[in-house]
């Protein structure tokens, strides 16, 4: 596609020198880019068209790197990736060694800090602003936030640290869905306007200085006016908890109109003190099936972008999962579910509809969730905390200190365990064993299939005992392993003095080697484990009779279940080989098979390094 500007633009400079007009072709541009490549690759679609001319105002006004730029989350960040000098790398957006769907600093000195979870970004920016002091350097820090991501508490830590002396500190609320600063009637709107305009910020100097030189009372003066317009304002605007922590509100303004967007940045510049400006923009801007869904077109595999169809959706572990929560919950009442923003994500949009009064979304506050759903289970409740691994990352202190030393019975359900694909390094499910098995007390199963997660779900809540953890792929369930028997903690297939082990879908791949190993004669035994942790004196035992162990794990290895088993079968006297096959770093994105294929876990990898244990050529 030919573009009329935006392929000449290489950084920010080359956008200052456009006018406002030509920067509204520009956006419209950045929009056909966006929607283009978002089509064939995936990606955050609705969240970035929303931000098209925020972004734009953004480097209009400030100069990046210079200035730090933070989008929160990060899933807003196309249209800064794509004005930064990375138009031309831009079609390679989220596939294997091309540029991530996140800010990263090693793509760019455009992008200060890596983002990808939420409610992170005021306390990036607050950081960098006070180094920025600490150095003397008038650069400003900027935070760009968005609505869902306030119900994080982390975003009130960094607000309730913030000193009115750290004025190059500018927060941007990016607020598309919910509303939070009700506004009353025309006058409100009309003063929104006037607030947000040179002239209003001029014309208030002047009175605040005429009013200060007034000698004996112009202090008071100025202290009663203040006041008094503070009376009138918070009657008009109903308040805001931004201004009790200390930030001057600005707003809302039009997320939409550059000129109005440009001019609130200039005036937060000259301003003296911390910003917050509320920008309201829709999601999905400029393309009309995601306006009317943005739900569905936050996060997308692909789509058909004359249509707007997105691809029909295949069974996967999140479907089993909330089909079997609704299935589990019709039958007994002190079934509850909780998620934190995802309800859709986890599979638990039908259990919010039919039993809302036990449905639970917490917002984007993990830490809240593991404490609170450790209250329900303090009342007998059964709670079910679905979160992505990732994510779960957020509230290990909350498991630790309010789950597991009481040993309520919480049950985790954990999504997204293991590889999931091209959202890169900060999505990836790598460290929940790890983390999870280091806690007294909790028990991990690993299922390798809906039947298999059924069960474990079932069983587990009929009678909950001690936290628990249930975790589970991104996708679909492999078909190679409907047959297998999984009723205890491990399966044993296949006679050999060489084993090969695995848990969760991984096993697929294993299992698919031992019948290739065994059809070229090669004899090989394979262990699946079913209940990955604690781990069993009786598995330990098994174990110990084979001359050779090779251990393939999905997930981080250091703490991960092949360690713990290799240092259970060393105390065991244990004097054959043990070869542990995992992850040693942080996962980059790239296909859930290329994943596996890079840190030799598919099932070819898996051939060729048991061949080498045994010593055949």
């Amino acid at each position: 596609m030919d573009y009329r500007y935006l392929d000449k633009i290489n950084s920010p400079d080359d956008l200052k020198k456009l006018n406002n007009d030509e920067l509204g072709v520009v956006c419209a541009e950045l929009r056909n880019l966006i929607i283009d490549t978002v089509s064939e690759n995936g990606g955050h679609l609705a969240s970035n068209l929303g931000a098209v001319e925020l972004t734009v105002a953004l480097h209009k006004c400030f100069n990046s790197p210079n200035d730090s730029i933070i989008f929160d989350v990060g899933h807003q960040c196309y249209t800064h990736k794509i004005l930064t000098g990375r138009f031309s790398e831009f079609s390679s957006l989220r596939t294997q060694s091309g540029i991530s769907g996140f800010m990263k600093p090693e793509e760019s000195n455009h992008d200060p800090v890596i983002t990808g979870h939420s409610s992170t970004s005021v306390s990036s920016a607050f950081g960098i602003c006070f180094a920025n002091a600490l150095e003397n350097n008038d650069n400003y820090s900027i935070a760009v936030i968005g609505d869902g991501a306030l119900t994080g508490g982390m975003v009130y830590e960094a607000f309730n640290n913030v000193r009115k002396k750290d004025s190059k500190l500018i927060v941007v609320l990016n607020d598309n869905k919910m509303s939070i600063s009700k506004n009353r009637g025309a006058l409100a709107k009309h003063l929104s306007v006037i607030r947000t305009r040179k002239k209003y910020f001029k014309f208030k100097s002047g009175v605040e200085r005429i009013l200060k030189k007034i000698p004996l009372i112009g202090r008071f003066l100025y202290s009663f006016v203040f006041h008094l317009k503070l009376m009138v304002k918070n009657a008009l605007y109903n308040s805001n908890i931004f201004e009790s922590l200390g930030f001057y509100y600005m707003g809302p303004v039009d997320g939409h109109d550059l000129k109005a967007l440009t001019d609130a940045f200039e005036i937060a510049k000259e301003l003296n003190r911390p910003i917050l400006i509320h920008t309201k923009t829709v999601k999905g801007k400029g393309y009309a099936p995601a306006e009317t869904d943005p739900g569905n077109f936050h996060g997308v595999s692909g789509f058909d972008v004359e249509s707007g169809k997105l691809p029909d959706s295949k069974p996967n572990f999140s479907q089993c999962f909330g089909q079997k929560m609704v299935e589990l919950a019709a039958k007994d009442p002190k079934i509850c579910a909780v998620t934190a923003a995802m309800t859709s994500g986890t599979g638990l949009k039908e259990f919010s509809e039919k039993f809302p009064e036990r449905f639970i979304d917490v917002g984007i506050a993990e830490e809240h969730a593991v404490t609170f759903s450790s209250g329900l289970a303090v009342k007998g409740i059964k709670p079910v905390f679905a979160v992505y691994s990732t994510f779960l990352q957020r509230g290990y202190d909350q498991l630790i200190h309010d789950a597991a030393i009481a040993g309520l019975p919480l049950t985790l359900a954990v999504d997204r365990a293991g590889f999931v694909g091209d959202d890169g390094e900060t999505h990836q499910g790598m460290f929940d064993v790890s983390f999870l098995s280091s806690v007294p007390g909790i028990s991990i199963y690993s299922p390798a299939s809906f039947n298999e997660l059924e069960s474990v779900l079932e069983t587990r809540l009929v009678a909950p005992i001690g936290v628990a953890a249930i975790r589970y792929p991104r996708g679909g369930e492999p078909e190679n392993l409907s047959d297998i028997d999984t009723s205890d903690d491990f399966t044993k297939i296949g006679e050999g003095d060489t084993c090969l082990i695995s848990y969760g879908t991984l096993f697929s791949e294993v299992f698919d080697a031992k019948n290739i190993l065994i059809d070229d004669n090669i004899s090989v035994s394979a262990i699946k484990l079913n209940k990955i942790f604690p781990i069993e004196d009786r598995l330990i035992n098994q174990l110990n009779q084979y001359k050779n162990i090779v251990f393939f794990e999905e997930g981080i290895l250091n703490g991960g279940i092949a360690e713990k088993i290799g240092c259970s079968l060393l105390t065991k006297g244990f004097n054959g080989s043990y070869r542990i096959v995992g992850v040693n770093d942080f996962v980059k994105q790239a296909t859930v098979s290329s994943q596996r294929k890079n840190y030799s876990l598919d099932c070819d990898s898996i051939i060729k390094i048991t061949k080498e244990v045994m010593g055949i050529e």
